[in-house]
């Protein structure tokens, strides 16, 4: 989580690097990989089935060759001089002198025919034997030879002996045991199953060479064969390995594998023939396995270098053309943080940082206006509060001096003097305040009966009034003075004017988490229209505060409610103020709505 929020940390630029690298380069670095993993695999599939297909074919040839061999086996086998010479006795041996002449000339016509045969002896079971190209000694019977045993117990079955070894027949030519493979079969009576002799027939390997010369896997690969004794057939000069243990086939017939041969990494892939049960084996070095990779790895690896060449620097100039605008916005809200609100973002673009720089240019402009209007709304504020003390006319000079008539009135017994003097004395005392703009609800309570006190005692008979406040309320803080020009208005130009006995009833209770102070009188009231030029006074009252002396000029009637309309608007905002209802010989209904002050410090408050 730490280094998530480090990260958060980081500025924009970095972010949008990051980003156009993680979309662009990363990708395309992972793509690399998996079409280098997916074509080198391919390949080496490829690569191993071609190489089973030029073995397969391979082993055609050899069993084409094989199977020649044994043809040529039972061509000599139907013969009818062969078979005279398998079915001659003892006695006759003198006479087969003529045949055998016979019989080389027609062995003769294989060599002749197949140059793939080197030799050809024909052994009956008497140890008598005729060759084209083979000769032995005298005192050697080629019954007790191993390869006449090997062909006798196969019964008639032809089978690949390999290259000779220890053998007491050689060859006119003087052949190698290295450069021919033999292959025998026993030839047996059809009616007693009794062996008559042996065909001996040896293959030139050079016929194999020829077939495998030419073949390469690679640069230094080869095919090699072995026999079913894991014997090589044919290798060719400097083989990357001389043997091949028969445990490395694991006993399939065909397949791959791969061993580590003196430090080097050799690829074999082999499949065994089913006719002649020779094994080819190609054999290269791993690494040449695949020479198209390598050139695919190298232009993969040029191509994505290509990528982070031109891609790094794209990413920095694409990240830098979004990050730098929003730079040099933060710039200037910085700029305005300090309180230098003349600074505008000037460079013109439509998309999303154009917006947000001429929305900031907004709010700027918005901040001045509301910086000016707050301005003027303190200096109003302060001119409706000298305006207001200005009104009192010295009130502690008044108040001492009230105080003293009163003190002067009590002692002469004169009761009902000193009783509005000392209701005069409470105005002033109250309206004083020690200074401050709030006073309880309680004190501005107490302000307004002592001023009705007064009112009462010269209009005697013709005012009555009520106050209901409920005491839970009392102790709230209102401003001050806010009463004392609605009830004078209410007794000048409602009480005053009407016939009989006038009523002003006073109520103060909490509603909807507001005070709601009503003044409400059975005074003349007003016509509607005069009610909707009052109303329209009221709602213009902050602009009109500026110019109070023409208003006053104007309209006296409705110079106070302006004054204290526009203190109330002016300290709480334009949620609050004063609300009229009026008709005409009914009566007139005021209510003063002010938030809930719990004391007279409020936050934002200067008194």
């Amino acid at each position: 989580m730490k280094r998530f929020i480090q990260i958060n940390n980081l500025p924009i630029r970095y972010k949008l690097i990051s980003h156009f690298l993680i979309i662009s380069i990363i990708p395309i670095i992972c793509l690399g990989l998996l079409i280098n993993w997916t074509v080198e695999r391919v390949l080496e599939e490829q690569v191993n089935e071609n190489t089973l297909q030029l073995i397969s074919k391979v082993n055609e040839t050899f069993e084409f060759y094989i199977n020649n061999m044994q043809s040529i086996t039972y061509y000599i086998d139907f013969n009818e001089e062969v078979q005279n010479f398998f079915n001659l006795e003892e006695v006759d041996r003198n006479t087969s002198q003529i045949n055998e002449y016979e019989i080389q000339r027609y062995l003769r016509n294989f060599t002749t025919l197949s140059p793939e045969v080197a030799g050809i002896v024909v052994v009956n079971n008497n140890g008598d034997y005729v060759s084209n190209e083979f000769y032995a000694p005298s005192t050697r019977d080629l019954t007790e030879e191993t390869w006449y045993q090997e062909a006798v117990d196969n019964k008639g079955i032809f089978k690949i002996l390999g290259q000779p070894e220890s053998r007491s027949l050689s060859s006119l030519v003087n052949y190698k045991n290295d450069e021919v493979v033999s292959v025998v079969r026993a030839v047996v009576n059809p009616y007693t199953q009794e062996v008559q002799g042996v065909i001996l027939i040896d293959l030139k390997l050079r016929v194999i060479a020829e077939t495998l010369v030419d073949v390469r896997l690679g640069k230094t690969g080869y095919l090699m064969v072995v026999d079913n004794d894991n014997q090589n057939i044919y290798q060719p000069d400097d083989p990357l390995i001389e043997d091949i243990p028969k445990e490395w086939f694991e006993g399939a017939n065909a397949g791959t594998f791969s061993k580590r041969v003196k430090s080097q990494k050799l690829q074999f892939i082999f499949q065994q023939s089913s006719f002649a049960n020779w094994t080819t084996v190609g054999v290269f070095p791993a690494e040449e396995t695949i020479l198209e990779m390598r050139e695919i790895q190298f232009y993969l690896i040029v191509f994505v270098f290509i990528i982070m060449l031109f891609g790094i620097p794209i990413s920095y100039f694409l990240s830098n053309s979004i990050s730098k605008p929003i730079t040099q916005l933060m710039s200037f809200m910085r700029k305005a943080e300090g309180g230098e609100l003349d600074v505008r973002y000037k460079e013109k673009r439509d998309d999303e940082i154009g917006l947000l720089g001429r929305s900031f240019n907004k709010m700027l402009i918005q901040i001045n206006q509301l910086i000016r209007l707050t301005e003027r709304h303190e200096r109003q504020k302060r001119e409706a509060e000298f305006r207001s003390l200005q009104a009192n006319i010295n009130p502690h000079f008044l108040y001492n001096t009230l105080d003293t008539i009163q003190w002067m009135a009590r002692k002469r017994k004169a009761d009902d003097v000193a009783e509005v003097v000392e209701s005069l004395a409470k105005l002033f005392r109250i309206g004083l305040s020690k200074g401050r703009d709030k006073i309880t609800l309680a004190e501005e309570i107490e302000h307004i009966e002592s001023y009705l006190k007064i009112q009462n005692t010269r209009y005697r008979e013709k005012l009555k009034y009520t106050i209901d406040a409920d005491e839970g309320i009392r102790s709230l803080y209102v401003l001050k003075f806010i009463l004392q020009p609605i009830v004078e208005n209410a007794i000048y130009h409602g009480i005053k004017e009407r016939r009989g006995i006038g009523h002003i009833i006073l109520t103060a209770q909490e509603k909807e988490k507001q005070l709601s102070i009503v003044i409400q009188d059975d005074g003349v009231g007003m016509s509607e229209t005069q009610l909707q030029e009052i109303r329209h006074i009221l709602s213009e009252a902050v602009g009109r505060t500026e110019n109070q002396d023409r208003v006053e000029t104007k309209d006296k009637k409705s110079y106070g409610m302006l004054n204290v309309q526009a203190r109330i608007k002016l300290a709480f905002g334009e949620g609050y103020g004063i609300y009229m209802d009026s008709k005409k010989n009914v009566g007139t209904r005021v209510e003063i709505l002010l938030p809930i002050l719990v004391d007279d410090l409020v936050k934002g408050d200067e008194t």
